[in-house]
């Protein structure tokens, strides 16, 4: 037989009142409970708690040689308790959440801003990187969540990737100077004859824009090249060329207009990743919870909710 926490609980509300009635009444149970529960823990401790003389109760040496250690464990108990209400509730924690840049500079800022107003005292903790990096920081168990640019060949089989929504691409250029086509549409081809400001290696944008540019038949001319989204767009504002890009990134670049392409266009899919067979954590489905919330809002033209 082994020692519960009620049982050291009771043992303890008796060791401070010195009366197994008043304990009773701290505990609001029964003095029969009380008395039973004691009598219990003192038998699979094998030797008396207490000594009960003439009215007064007072403690054994085994008691008292009890006394510290049980109020350690209930202690213990009591800040592990509150510990985990406290996660569940959300009254602390923390999220660890993964995006690319362009989501980063457009998608991100806004959820967060909904995450902590209603939840103020969780902490978040943002990474910034490519797909491949967010994914590896998953299989890493470095991130909870990763909003990541669907690939066509799908996740690593340890994800699970949910389809968020559609975006078209758009041409980024300088809202003051002349459009980069006559028409309200630009077709891919005209891409070919117009300076363009290329991301870094590895960036998920590169690698779309150079594959379309390839089935259309044609190998485009880098004005700039290297730069990830506030680089790339800083660059378009300065005159340096076009970028292909999405369209929400264009939000808050009143310097900058965004051209739609001509069918078929470019478009990628944005999906929110996290690692299949681990349970997400309290504050991390939390802001799952939120993005999914803010998805339903009005968002810009081109980006179709999945």
């Amino acid at each position: 037989m082994e020692m519960q926490l009620q049982q050291l609980r009771y043992f303890l509300a008796v060791a401070e009142t010195r009366h197994f009635t008043r304990a009773a009444e701290l505990l609001s149970v029964s003095q029969p409970t009380l008395s039973k529960q004691v009598h219990t823990l003192e038998t699979a401790l094998g030797a008396p708690l207490f000594e009960r003389i003439r009215g007064a109760v007072t403690l054994t040496a085994a008691g008292a040689a009890l006394l510290p250690f049980a109020q350690r464990m209930v202690a213990d108990a009591d800040v592990a308790r509150d510990e985990i209400r406290n996660l569940v509730g959300l009254r602390q924690g923390a999220v660890r959440l993964g995006a690319t840049p362009s989501l980063c500079s457009s998608l991100v800022p806004e959820v967060l801003r909904r995450f902590r107003a209603a939840h103020p005292d969780i902490a978040l903790n943002v990474t910034e990187g490519s797909s491949p990096d967010l994914i590896a920081g998953l299989l890493a168990h470095s991130l909870d969540l990763a909003l990541i640019v669907a690939p066509e060949h799908g996740v690593d089989p340890e994800l699970a990737a949910s389809p968020l929504l559609r975006e078209n691409l758009v041409v980024a250029s300088v809202a003051a100077g002349p459009p980069p086509s006559e028409h309200a549409q630009l077709a891919l081809g005209e891409l070919e004859h117009l300076p363009l400001v290329m991301f870094r290696a590895g960036y998920d944008l590169r690698d779309v824009t150079l594959e379309a540019c390839r089935r259309a038949g044609f190998t485009p001319r880098f004005a700039v090249e290297g730069g990830e989204m506030d680089a790339v767009l800083a660059f378009v504002e300065a005159g340096l060329g076009v970028a292909v890009v999405p369209g929400m990134v264009l939000a808050n670049r009143p310097l900058l207009r965004g051209t739609p392409l001509a069918p078929p266009g470019m478009r990628r899919t944005v999906a929110l990743a996290h690692r299949r067979r681990a349970v997400l954590p309290h504050a991390a489905e939390a802001l799952r919870v939120t993005l999914l919330d803010h998805l339903g809002d009005a968002l810009p033209a081109g980006v179709q909710v999945l």
